[in-house]
């Protein structure tokens, strides 16, 4: 199997131009060994004494995020969709967690003077009933404990004319979304801009609350399993994500509000795909208990906008 090493996911800007990592064919599985968000420095003896010498919270925006590309799936082509399907996220044995400068709500808050920080907290990983960190528990403190829910933070390809980087770029190409719903088993489908698509991942968590709050969930690195196909002549409005039993609308945009009814509208448009009618799709949105509204990001950090999704189970795609 096809694999990118740790030591080569160090890639900070996305720009079409850079030679690929990979070339995969559709339907082939690959495996891409992440870095953290810092590519481990924040786990490094007397880190929290040391942050204002780091180099990577001297950029604008900050140096953050490294991902692993690109990688040139066979048969990609502008204005096609290209499908990911994540297929296992093995995390490391532990993550961290931090309130860094300029981060976050409360960075420069004087009530909240312990949230400020800054501070950094490692987070052990422990297996699970499979032996991997792939349903394990996360301890905080020793003491309390939680399920270990890996989600993959940045899954994007080249967009059509900037060059992005993984900490704020975002639109229909992907980006730093931080989407607790990436993980197994979910397909997530990105516009195509370049020849074979182009696709970077990377900025794992062990673990994330929706919001991701102050910035830094459960960062970790990770070993991630993939496989992609192409959808031919094919664009969306912004990404769509497949779970087992749900389709998702995502939409990233300031202020909330705007970003909520974007991504409704998506589902709406999706489930028309399906044959759902106009009037039906619209009613679901107001009437049905089932349909759900996530917050994934809320991260105050540099032109970041608010990305939510628009979550409605497969059960409700039939025509009526």
């Amino acid at each position: 199997m096809q694999r990118i090493k740790k030591a080569d996911s160090l890639v900070f800007e996305l720009d079409p131009k850079q030679p690929p990592k990979l070339r995969v064919k559709q339907g082939e599985s690959f495996v891409v060994e992440t870095n953290d968000s810092f590519a481990g420095k924040m786990t490094e003896p007397g880190i929290v004494d040391r942050l204002s010498e780091l180099p990577e919270l001297h950029y604008l925006p900050v140096k953050a995020n490294p991902v692993a590309g690109p990688i040139y799936v066979e048969g990609a082509e502008r204005g096609d969709l290209l499908e990911v399907t994540i297929e296992k996220i093995v995390v490391g044995s532990e993550g961290w967690t931090a309130s860094l400068p300029g981060i976050g709500p409360l960075g420069d808050s004087h009530r909240f003077a312990e949230a400020r920080g800054p501070w950094v907290r490692v987070i052990k990983h422990l297996p699970g009933p499979s032996g991997t960190t792939r349903d394990g528990k996360a301890s905080y403190d020793g003491k309390v404990l939680w399920d270990l829910s890996p989600m993959l933070g940045v899954v994007m390809v080249a967009a059509d004319r900037e060059v992005e980087t993984p900490v704020v770029g975002q639109g229909p190409f992907g980006g730093n979304l931080d989407i607790r719903d990436v993980r197994e088993g979910t397909r997530v489908f990105l516009n195509v801009y370049h020849p074979g698509g182009l696709l970077y991942i990377g900025d794992a968590h062990g673990s994330q609350g929706d919001t991701e709050f102050y910035g830094d969930a459960d960062e970790t690195n990770a070993e991630v399993t993939a496989s992609c196909r192409v959808i031919k002549r094919k664009t969306i409005p912004f990404i769509r994500l497949e779970k087992p039993d749900s389709i998702v609308s995502v939409y990233s945009f300031r202020p909330l509000e705007d970003a909520v009814e974007q991504a409704v509208i998506g589902l709406m448009e999706w489930m028309m795909e399906y044959g759902v009618s106009e009037r039906d799709a619209y009613m679901h949105m107001c009437l049905n208990p089932d349909f759900r509204v996530n917050v994934y990001q809320m991260v105050k950090l540099g032109r970041l906008q608010y990305t939510v999704g628009a979550e409605m189970p497969k059960k409700y795609l039939r025509p009526s």
